[in-house]
């Protein structure tokens, strides 16, 4: 069954404890498609009415990919600005409700919905993939972004240490990379991200949606709270990393009017530059977002629904690249004008260096000779 549903009969007894999503759609790829949630929301139902709430573990998978950097194909993706990217996990612990990678779950046979938050698939040999192909002849270092898709901080890398292991093996070639995401975590590897910037070949994009740490617990359940994503820009900053903050996505009627202090938040930490994305929502995302609207913000459901249609030509979603990161029509066109306002009052439209391939070197052959770059 495809389309809207109703969300009071796919939810379990009580909220999921710690998860954006409360529903478990059908995969898109399936010929038929219930939505319903599965096996193990039907177990948390029934735990739920024991404790009142459902938790749900999160299950670490491996990735078996046998390749690791990714090229960007700018003939789909024309209005992104990188050519090479590498993504430690797939899925994402952090929650986010409004997460427009959550759709890529369903290449897997699982749902966008909780299932992209519980089952994390990680890719244990990254840091051996990463220096192979480093060590090829082909390579000059070019920039790679890190994650495209999903946080290489979210919270199984505390654990894991895949992010770290490749962050080594760059800080080792001095290879050029970007960081986006929304956990402290950075932090633990400050030392790594140190080295690197004494090469001009690191900079970090820290995502800050809302300085309400209420809305954002909702939000982004396992993400950093507000104040400490802010508090890693001031460190970062101070280990000379060039920081730029992204307020992404901004929902229009939910977080929109705080556009001037996140850009005061931002300045007042050092960040160097700001830029924002509008919210988007591919596929069974509507639903995923429209349930979580009618859950925690009941009173004002309608009307941000109402605001973001607006911004979409009475859809909820374009998919043109023109206009997939910023909208159409007069609502869009107020969020711009005001981001750009204030961006410039508070000195976040500064350039940050291009990332520099000028120091890059590869890795020394696994037989223990020296590379060509290696002194």
């Amino acid at each position: 069954m495809g389309g809207h549903y109703e969300y009071a009969d796919a939810l379990p007894r009580g909220a999921l404890r710690g998860r954006g999503a409360g529903l478990n759609p059908g995969n898109r790829f399936e010929s038929v498609r219930l939505h319903v949630l599965g096996e193990q929301l039907d177990e948390a139902a029934q735990q739920a009415q024991q404790e009142g709430q459902a938790k749900l573990a999160t299950q670490v998978l491996a990735d078996h990919s046998r390749t690791l950097i990714n090229r960007v194909d700018h003939r789909k993706s024309p209005d992104i600005g990188y050519d090479w990217t590498i993504n430690p996990y797939r899925g994402c612990e952090h929650g986010c409700i409004y997460c427009y990678a959550r759709p890529t779950h369903e290449y897997f046979g699982l749902s966008c919905g909780v299932d992209f938050e519980t089952r994390i698939f990680a890719k244990h040999d990254a840091p051996e993939l990463l220096a192979r192909e480093l060590a090829k002849p082909s390579w000059r270092g070019e920039p790679i972004i890190m994650s495209g898709v999903t946080d290489p901080y979210q919270p199984v890398e505390a654990r894991l240490g895949i992010t770290r292991g490749c962050l080594e093996i760059m800080a080792r070639c001095r290879q050029p990379v970007g960081l986006i995401t929304k956990n402290r975590l950075v932090l633990r590897d400050l030392d790594l991200l140190h080295e690197l910037a004494t090469h001009r070949a690191v900079s970090v994009a820290v995502s800050v949606t809302t300085l309400d740490a209420k809305l954002a617990a909702k939000m982004e359940p396992r993400a950093s709270s507000p104040r400490d994503r802010l508090a890693a820009v001031a460190r970062l900053r101070a280990a000379g990393v060039p920081v730029r903050v992204m307020m992404a996505p901004i929902i229009p009627g939910l977080n929109d009017r705080e556009i001037p202090r996140v850009l005061q938040a931002a300045h007042e930490a050092g960040a160097m530059q700001a830029s924002y994305v509008l919210l988007r929502l591919p596929y069974q995302l509507k639903d995923l977002f429209l349930e979580w609207l009618k859950r925690h913000v009941p009173q004002r459901a309608k009307h941000v629904e109402s605001l973001i249609r607006d911004t979409r030509n009475g859809r909820l979603y374009e998919s043109a690249w023109s206009v997939r990161h910023r909208g159409r029509g007069a609502v869009a066109q107020q969020i711009e004008q005001v981001f750009a306002l204030f961006r410039r009052r508070y000195g976040l439209d500064q350039k940050i260096p291009p990332l520099s391939s000028a120091s890059f070197r590869p890795p020394a052959p696994s037989n223990g000779q020296l590379g060509l770059f290696d002194g």
